[in-house]
């Protein structure tokens, strides 16, 4: 009896899928293994967490490390904090940089091409270079221990390139066929931009949206410089300010206050993840 030949390669399909996909989990442990280790220490004993040989699984599971996260620190104003100025960040980043990528892209003007290569030669340089100046200038304006430091620096700052250069790469490849459709039925510029170019943007505006987000979720080094009290912290530094009355480290409730904030930024990452690959995909395909 002769064997279906389509049958049979629907079978070699499904073994070749299997085995990519038991592949893939087998590369993933080194990555996953340090988070579940987090999240699964966070239910440990204090005394427990750094065992020889290290455990994953606790041997005592206890909650004490969560209890403690929103009972040593005021930890709900905190995430609070950070989600604010999070997604504020995440919108205003997406708005101007999509302007300005569209501008680099689609606008002609003069020394268009410089000014773009001047920006991209910001990235070069390092925030710490800039720290003093710009906390001088803070300082100056009277905003040390405010969130408007954390607020402006991302928006503008060298961080904000890789968005404008995202956006300009996906609006060189904006057919012009609609721009010159829209312009004949009297559309403005403006018009054009949030009518027709920023909706088609999906891919991009995901890509902008999950970097901005998570650099300034995450954002520690600027709040270290700017912030003060304990009611103004972000996340990134309230989780190093948990200690004891002899000056030890909690562990567990920081271990507990990191799986926290991971929740955040997994959503956020699942929701877009298809158009953050699409967007960072299209970043290369004209220059």
């Amino acid at each position: 009896m002769r064997s279906d030949p389509s049958s049979a390669a629907r079978s070699r399909s499904r073994v070749t899928t299997v085995t990519l996909y038991v592949l893939l989990v087998v590369a993933s442990l080194p990555f996953l293994y340090p988070t579940l280790w987090m999240i699964f220490s966070s239910f440990k004993p204090a005394n427990e967490i750094f065992l020889q040989p290290p455990t994953l699984l606790p041997k005592e599971w206890t909650l004490d490390g969560f209890a403690q996260v929103f009972t040593a620190q005021p930890f709900l104003r905190q995430y609070g904090n950070s989600m604010y100025i999070a997604v504020v960040v995440t919108l205003a980043s997406i708005l101007l940089s999509a302007m300005a990528g569209y501008a680099f892209a689609r606008i002609r003007f003069p020394l268009r091409n410089a000014a773009f290569t001047l920006m991209l030669a910001t990235m070069m340089v390092p925030t710490e270079v800039t720290i003093i100046p710009i906390f001088t200038a803070v300082r100056a304006m009277g905003l040390t221990n405010t969130h408007w430091p954390l607020i402006i620096l991302p928006i503008f700052g060298p961080t904000a390139v890789v968005s404008v250069f995202i956006f300009r790469q996906h609006f060189l490849s904006f057919p012009k066929e609609y721009e010159e459709a829209a312009r004949l039925d009297g559309v403005s510029r403006a018009g054009v931009f949030f009518r027709i170019a920023l909706p088609l943007a999906t891919p991009a505006v995901a890509a902008v949206g999950i970097m901005a987000f998570l650099r300034s979720f995450n954002m520690y080094f600027e709040a270290l410089i700017f912030l003060r009290t304990p009611e103004n912290f972000t996340l990134g530094l309230a989780i190093t300010r948990y200690q004891d009355f002899y000056g030890e480290q909690m562990w567990n409730t920081q271990l507990g206050a990191a799986s926290l904030t991971v929740v955040p930024i997994l959503v956020v990452f699942l929701i877009a993840q298809k158009q953050f690959v699409q967007g960072l995909a299209q970043t290369g395909l004209k220059g």
